[in-house]
């Protein structure tokens, strides 16, 4: 496996590379990443991955300056998974000079759901991802399913803009009491950990009342706001929405997902299940 720190050896190796699947990611990389790497290989002759912490997509206060970073540990995972390159460039490569040209995705799109709580969030992870794409130029690109907004972003943005790269989705990955793996989920205290799984299963519960027809969205998310609540979490949102563009439904013959996020205690949690 080859690590590459500059753009100039990224594009030497993906000219002889053959048919490429690409994986961006910020590092820390866990097992859901893995997963998404082995599928990118079987898509492909040659899977590259990216490791990058944007600062674009993090907004004040939030973790950009502490997200861990992992490069060693990563890239020996990347190479026991059988990826062959692997882009890891510092803030200079990448942004040799203010970012001066941005993605600014649909509004209607980035406002709600996470947009509402990370405003700015989403433009800067379509800012760097329509970069990265550029700079690999691959056949095909991996997102997966637990970030559910960033992935209808990227492919809208993939679709609107012609890029020649097929979007694909990866389904969440999760532990064997039902939290999505994270690397987030780090910075849980044991006994938090313990907790977490909750915020799936108020999501399992909701999934299975839609599809035994209860149609009463509002009721069914409140009370799972209210359950998050009471067990001692800081909720910002639980929402059933279409999944082609996350607006709420007008038939229930919709094809839905729901979605939430959640604090518990300093850590916040996304989660969504398609019903």
């Amino acid at each position: 496996m080859q690590i590459h720190h500059t753009i100039a050896s990224l594009r030497a190796a993906r000219a002889i590379a053959g048919k490429v699947a690409f994986v961006p990611t910020m590092g820390n990389l866990h097992e859901g990443h893995i997963t998404l790497m082995r599928e990118a290989g079987e898509k492909a002759d040659c899977v590259i991955v990216s490791i990058f912490v944007n600062r674009l997509q993090f907004g004040a206060g939030e973790d950009f300056d502490h997200y861990p970073r992992t490069l060693a540990a990563d890239c020996e995972m990347l190479a026991a998974a059988g990826v062959k390159h692997v882009f890891a460039p510092d803030e200079t490569e990448l942004y040799p000079q203010p970012q001066r040209y941005h993605v600014d995705p649909a509004p209607a799109q980035v406002s709600i759901l996470e947009g509402e709580f990370r405003p700015g969030h989403f433009r800067g992870v379509a800012t760097v991802v329509l970069k990265l794409l550029n700079i690999v130029q691959p056949d095909y690109a991996l997102f997966g399913k637990k970030d559910y907004q960033q992935l209808m972003v990227l492919s809208n943005m993939v679709r609107e803009l012609a890029l020649p790269v097929e979007v694909l989705a990866g389904d969440t990955v999760r532990a064997d009491d039902g939290l999505a793996l994270s690397s987030r989920n780090g910075y849980l205290s044991a006994a938090e950990r313990a907790r977490a799984p909750l915020l799936h299963q108020l999501l399992c519960r909701i999934r299975d009342a839609v599809r035994a027809g209860d149609h009463d969205l509002l009721k069914l998310e409140t009370d799972a706001l209210d359950a998050l609540a009471a067990a001692g979490w800081q909720p910002d949102y639980i929402a059933v929405r279409r999944r082609a563009d996350l607006q709420p439904p007008v038939h229930m013959d919709d094809a839905l997902v729901v979605l939430a996020a959640a604090k518990l205690g300093q850590t916040r949690l996304i989660d969504n299940l398609e019903i």
